[in-house]
């Protein structure tokens, strides 16, 4: 019950502030969260994929490998 209270006190306090001041709070929070929580994304390697699928569709002709994923 504590949080929620401090966090409407929060929010109280943030309704107080104009909009551009509100905008900025939220650049900054999001620039927070963004350092803090998500990652950077690796570029994928093709060539570390290469040959992965070798022996899946052995003596399988395509067409009806497509087929029978389609029906399922």
């Amino acid at each position: 019950m504590r949080k929620l209270a401090t966090f409407e006190i929060i929010e109280k306090k943030i309704e107080k502030l104009t909009p551009q001041e509100q905008l900025k709070l939220v650049k900054r929070l999001t620039r927070r969260l963004r350092k803090k929580y998500v990652s950077v994304k690796k570029e994928l390697d093709w060539k570390e994929l290469y040959g992965l699928g070798k022996g899946l569709w052995k003596k399988e002709d395509a067409q009806k490998y497509v087929n029978r994923l389609r029906e399922d």
